[in-house]
């Protein structure tokens, strides 16, 4: 299995002069339950190297065993540390995509061509595509082939308004995740907040907070695994 992991390369948090960024958990949670599965990874991001992260992502409160073993990791660090451009990776070389949220991509991924075009070749090559948290939202500009707006129909969620409201930045980011999954046509439904919720729709897999990501990881895997048998 050969699977791309896509990152924001946005760091500022709109107006506000402070740092945002992917958040760790959901990088570090799908790093190593991908790897464990026998994944190849690739991590890849606009800018290429080093992406930001979100410091409030680091902070004790929000630090988990996956997130203490990513930053132990001198290998994990030196792979973050040389993401390759987005524009120089093809879906060819992948069975799949995985998206990692953090306040960023709301930024630079959901308008990035190269990551809109990306996505869409996945689909159309039935390849899966997984996204969880704030990451859902860079598919507001995604397609389907006949040119209608990939979530359209389709059974998604992602960071809730309730959530964006509890952490204070409804105002600030520039849209709510919510909100434009519902407006572009998709059949958004959610979990508790900051509970694991994880919704598949054929190969669209969707999570909804920080604490989906590792089962939006193995939701992935199943899929991969079925795949491959």
């Amino acid at each position: 299995m050969n699977v791309l992991i896509v990152l924001t390369s946005h760091d500022t948090l709109g107006a506000t002069g402070r740092k945002t960024g992917f958040w760790l958990e959901e990088l570090a949670a799908p790093y190593y339950a991908l790897k464990e599965a026998g994944a190849r990874l690739v991590l890849a991001s606009p800018a290429g190297g080093q992406p930001p992260l979100d410091p409030k992502s680091n902070e004790p409160a929000f630090q988990t065993a996956e997130t203490r073993r990513f930053e132990a990791d001198p290998a994990a660090i030196a792979q973050l540390a040389n993401t390759v451009r987005l524009d120089s990776v093809s879906q060819d070389d992948f069975d799949a995509v995985f998206y990692p949220g953090g306040h960023g991509p709301l930024w630079d991924l959901a308008e990035d061509a190269r990551s809109i075009a990306l996505i869409e070749s996945f689909v159309a090559a039935s390849k899966p595509v997984a996204l969880v948290c704030h990451a859902p939202g860079v598919l507001r500009h995604v397609k389907n082939a006949d040119g209608s707006p990939l979530v359209r129909g389709r059974q998604v969620t992602g960071f809730t308004n309730s959530e964006e409201a509890a952490v204070e930045l409804t105002d600030i980011v520039p849209f709510l995740v919510e909100d434009e999954l519902k407006a572009k046509g998709g059949v958004f439904s959610r979990g508790e907040d900051w509970a694991s919720y994880v919704v598949t729709d054929g190969l669209l897999i969707t999570g909804q907070n920080p604490a989906s990501s590792a089962a939006a990881a193995e939701t992935l895997i199943g899929q991969l695994s079925r795949n491959a048998g």
